[in-house]
């Protein structure tokens, strides 16, 4: 069986997407470019999200209502209640439709923020208008920097009851900002493949599973996704079943130390330099923990003497090469000091607020 795909944009999204969960609407199209989408997809989906992943291909997951809704009843669980969200993320993303799906399953009204017109004093006339008793939002870290900025956001931020913060890591000194003002932020890991973050804190949530299996990270539950729309192939590699359990490949590399999940990089990120490997997201997290590095973006850029080699992309100026190199080989070894900083005006970012690799690793490669 099957029904009508849709998509839908604007101020018409919401109701759809209520519509599409409980089965009276058609399933509901979130993205950006909507060429070559099929007319109807399984009865089961209701929403597809597209996203780009890491690699920079396009991806079309499609997820059953089931699924979203098992992922904000988890999510509500963890939160302490159902509440008020205020909406600040891209509804063509999987982090802005769970808001929507949270209020759903809530039976409450979000506040909508425009994403594209984020700003901190935005930011605090939306938070004004919230009325529950329970008041929750979901930011990305850029986000977050920039509302510490403002006094008055910052302010605003330390009377939600949690601020959800995922999309990519987070740098160690803006939590402890954060916290420092009284701000209860709670890192969530997940992906569009998972109904948006199934994993908080390092605690997968709700009745999700984590393992690990030769280092990669990998995710079962009710969250997970039906696969990729029309992409059979790309689904068998994603999605396994073992034992009558189906699993999902992040592709991610992780440890996990006392039931904690920790991510430490994308499997994928690892460059040969030297004839070394060298773990991009490693030396990204250790960048990012300096002072005045919290926006760093760590590549790989080709060289003739080593193969690959790490650089640093940053809005950030003083900041002395000899001295960012000796603290990354000290902690990950001489073969992982980066070999250049990139300075720029501005990190590029995508819609959904992570970092564009892919085009920062062309403008590295090209300069």
């Amino acid at each position: 069986m099957t029904r009508p795909l849709r998509a839908i944009t604007g101020e018409d999204f919401v109701p759809a997407l209520r519509a599409a969960l409980d089965g009276s609407g058609p399933a509901v199209f979130a993205g950006l470019a909507a060429e070559g989408l099929p007319a109807e997809v399984a009865r089961r989906v209701s929403v597809v999200v597209q996203s780009s992943g890491s690699s920079g291909h396009p991806k079309r997951v499609a997820l059953s209502a089931d699924a979203l809704l098992a992922s904000a009843a988890a999510s509500e669980s963890a939160l302490g209640g159902p509440g008020q969200w205020l909406l600040a993320l891209p509804t063509e993303y999987i982090a802005g439709i769970n808001v929507l799906v949270r209020s759903a399953a809530a039976d409450t009204e979000p506040v909508m923020l425009d994403p594209a017109g984020f700003t901190a004093e935005r930011f605090v006339e939306a938070a004004a208008r919230l009325d529950h008793p329970l008041r929750f939002t979901s930011l990305v870290p850029t986000q977050l920097h920039r509302l510490l900025e403002s006094d008055a956001a910052a302010a605003a931020l330390a009377r939600f009851d949690r601020v959800l913060l995922g999309g990519q890591a987070t740098p160690a000194a803006l939590l402890s900002a954060a916290t420092e003002r009284g701000i209860r932020v709670t890192r969530t890991y997940g992906s569009s493949e998972t109904s948006g973050g199934c994993v908080y804190d390092g605690v997968p949530i709700g009745s999700t599973e984590a393992r690990l299996v030769d280092g990669e990270i990998q995710l079962a539950g009710p969250v997970l996704a039906e696969g990729y729309l029309d992409d059979p192939e790309r689904t068998d590699a994603a999605f396994l079943v073992e034992a009558g359990q189906r699993w999902y490949r992040t592709g991610d590399a992780g440890v996990i130390t006392g039931g904690v999940l920790s991510v430490t990089g994308r499997l994928d990120d690892v460059i040969i330099s030297g004839g070394l490997k060298v773990s991009l997201g490693e030396v990204e997290t250790l960048v990012r923990s300096l002072p005045g590095l919290g926006d760093a973006v760590v590549v790989a850029a080709p060289s003739a003497e080593w193969g690959e080699t790490p650089v640093v992309v940053t809005t950030a100026g003083g900041v002395a090469l000899e001295d960012l190199r000796a603290a990354v080989g000290a902690a990950l070894g001489r073969h992982a000091a980066p070999a250049r900083i990139v300075r720029v005006a501005g990190i590029p970012l995508l819609s959904s607020g992570k970092p564009d690799r892919v085009a920062i690793t062309r403008s590295v490669a090209a300069g």
